[in-house]
């Protein structure tokens, strides 16, 4: 199994002093400001950072804005991510802001490292795929939390751009294009009175292993929705456990590539710190099968 790299510990611990200089140095500031214009969302509903670098779940994008700024404030995160696989290590770092409750923009830098089994494939020990995402996502209509008195959820729209450095290895390995753009709607509701959380998602999209084996391919160069679901369950008002699944694109005829699917528990020191630990099954990756492990993440902001 590839160990864990030292630019990862050094992502989570710049997260974990991001957080402290928060909680103090900017404690004074905070004062002065009205709940509602910073930390004015309940805990966790601002959902926590996606492997893409957008407001939700682990592996699906939610309705929500990121951070505690409510409709007259701004919020944000800083988040590093680390999945370990058996076979391959991935690794997430990035930033997102959250504007008025209404906007929010994201951006993510993706590593895919292949480790040992990168000899096998013929890229050689270690070879590292990389991948810059840029997202925006707009509330259209509804409140997740607020709108206790309705049955329609928050409803979002976004996008995300994609870029991948490794085009000459895409196109070797069937892949059209070495970048791509995403674009979906996301609903997601909270039930208060029962403590439960829903979010659906409806993605468009040709990326390969979400876009870091390239976009499009030699069995198929079409867009296609995919579905990302989650279900939240609030055990405490720091505690959320739940289960995502996300299908997937299968465009490459050399390897097949399967939905996810994770089990999480996402826990919240406060509204400056949190962390996500899950167990996650990525399927088949470019060969290789039975890709499950650890996902753990730390996300720090306001």
């Amino acid at each position: 199994m590839p160990s864990i790299r030292t630019p990862v510990l050094a992502a989570l611990a710049t997260c974990a002093v991001l957080s402290t200089a928060t909680a103090a140095s900017a404690q004074s500031l905070l004062d002065r400001i009205p709940d509602s214009r910073s930390g004015g969302k309940l805990l966790l509903t601002g959902g926590v950072s996606t492997l893409e670098g957008s407001g939700g779940g682990g592996l699906a994008t939610w309705a929500t804005t990121t951070g505690y700024g409510a409709e007259d404030g701004i919020g944000g995160n800083v988040h590093a991510t680390l999945v370990d696989l058996p076979d391959y290590q991935f690794r997430s770092v990035g930033a997102a802001v959250g504007l008025w409750d209404r906007v929010e923009l994201s951006v993510a830098r993706q590593e895919f490292d292949t480790g040992g089994t990168g000899a096998l494939l013929g890229l050689g020990s270690g070879f590292t795929f990389t991948q810059d995402v840029v997202g925006v996502k707009v509330r259209v209509m509804g409140d997740a939390v607020y709108g206790q008195d309705s049955w329609a959820p928050q409803v979002a729209v976004g996008a995300q751009y994609k870029s991948n450095d490794q085009g000459a290895v895409v196109r070797a390995v069937g892949g059209v294009d070495d970048h791509g753009t995403d674009l979906y709607i996301a609903a997601t509701k909270l039930f208060l009175a029962q403590s439960v959380l829903v979010n659906g998602t409806v993605r468009w999209t040709r990326a390969n292993q979400t876009g870091l084996l390239g976009f499009g391919g030699d069995a198929n160069d079409d867009i296609e929705p995919q579905f990302e679901g989650s279900v939240g369950w609030l055990l405490s008002r720091n505690l959320v456990v739940g289960a995502e699944y996300r299908t997937k694109p299968d465009n490459l005829s050399f390897a097949r590539e399967d939905d996810w699917f994770d089990v999480y528990a996402a826990y919240a020191v406060n509204k400056h710190l949190s962390v996500t630990a899950a167990w996650t099954d990525l399927g088949s990756i470019a060969t290789f099968e039975d890709q499950r492990g650890l996902y753990l993440s730390l996300q720090a902001g306001f």
